[in-house]
């Protein structure tokens, strides 16, 4: 029997409504219009790096104006896909309806997560960084999972990422990783990350197999553009240089490539050993410390920062914002949002949208209430 999708259709129709609403399209196009327009002004181009972001800012516009075209043209060919199945008691088209849209909602979710991100920098790259936690050796290797976790939803993204400093741990896992993903609203998305993820096992290590508990810290924070300034001064920091190792380094390398800069004032210590240059290992980790600096100086301005990267919670029981236990049965849950799944290996194989989704819902849901409250 051909399943009648109009209902799906129509919900999905409603959704695509209520987005375009959120994201003023029209505005959009106008501002895309104007930005085009400055390019034929004289001396334009005369300074590259201000017409670059110019034109960078119109196709970012061009590019959201155009996914919303790219949905509603999808829409009208299911709706049409569905009428034809139905009247045709055509199986085969019914399922490619069934499927279009099951790709449909999941842009439509892509989409309406855009719509909530309103941050300055909500829509540029990450900088993440993950911690081992209490539950000693292993929590380097759960922190290795982590990585791996967060690099497959990279890839599911399109989103591209560089690997900054990942030494190895003592003897399994690895001691910390500090990375940057680059792609359309990786900082927003990935802001749902933030926080203490707890694991429960069955030890690797334990002779006995015994079940352990073991934590990791994961801090995100964006990625500074460009045009932010932050002012370094050169006095104020200490750059050493030292041989790269460990899944962050290149076995190959043989040269005193990788740097640490201290920040003397803060004591901020950042290092970045991915490439085989030192050169360019210094301008990554500068970016780095921008981005840090920034965020304790906007910090000190506006308390309001924590929202960018949570709360700081010791990293250890009854700290957790996601509980992954792999025994004695198995379950992924967000303490946050309640929502849950039993299929752990995909979880940890990259598969945490559910998770992503359900906590921006949750976030927008709270700021919502939070701001009727303050009304009444």
């Amino acid at each position: 029997m051909i399943e009648d999708r109009t209902n799906d259709i129509a919900a999905a129709a409603g959704r695509l409504t209520r987005i375009g609403e959120y994201l003023h399209l029209e505005a959009k196009s106008a501002e895309a219009d104007a930005l085009e327009a400055t390019a034929n002004e004289p001396g334009f181009w005369d300074d590259p790096s201000r017409a670059q972001a110019t034109m960078s800012k119109a196709a970012e516009l061009r590019n959201e104006i155009g996914s919303v075209a790219s949905v509603r043209a999808t829409l009208e060919d299911a709706e049409i896909g569905n009428e034809l199945a139905l009247a045709e008691s055509d199986e085969e088209l019914a399922s490619e309806v069934s499927r279009s849209l099951a790709d449909l909602n999941k842009r439509l979710d892509d989409l309406e997560l855009s719509s909530w991100f309103t941050g300055e920098f909500d829509h540029g790259d990450a900088l993440v960084t993950i911690t081992p936690g209490q539950g000693g050796l292993e929590a380097q290797d759960w922190a290795e999972m982590l990585l791996r976790m967060y690099t497959k939803y990279a890839e599911s993204r399109k989103w591209r990422i560089d690997l900054n400093d990942v030494p190895s741990g003592v003897e399994l896992g690895i001691d910390r990783a500090v990375f940057t993903v680059h792609g359309k609203d990786a900082y927003g998305m990935l802001m749902s990350e933030s926080g203490v993820h707890r694991l429960v096992r069955i030890s690797p290590t334990d002779e006995k197999k015994r079940r352990q508990t073991t934590f990791a810290g994961v801090e995100v924070l964006p990625m500074l553009p460009d045009d932010i300034d932050v002012e370094i001064r050169d006095e104020d920091i200490r750059v050493d240089v030292y041989r790269s190792s460990g899944p962050g380094g290149q076995s190959v390398n043989t040269t005193d490539s990788a740097v640490r800069i201290t920040h003397l004032p803060t004591g901020l210590v950042v290092t970045c050993q991915n490439e085989k240059s030192q050169l360019k290992n210094k301008e990554t980790a500068m970016k780095i410390l921008r981005s840090r600096l920034y965020e304790i100086r906007k910090a000190e301005r506006d308390a309001e920062i924590e929202a960018m990267k949570g709360e700081k919670l010791e990293i250890s029981f009854g700290s957790q914002i996601r509980n992954y236990v792999l025994y004695p049965y198995q379950l992924v849950k967000d303490v946050r949002t309640g929502v849950e799944t039993g299929d752990v290996n995909a979880v940890l194989g990259g598969d945490i949208d559910r998770f992503v989704v359900a906590y921006h819902r949750w976030r927008v849901g709270e700021r919502i209430g939070a701001a009727q409250g303050g009304g009444a």
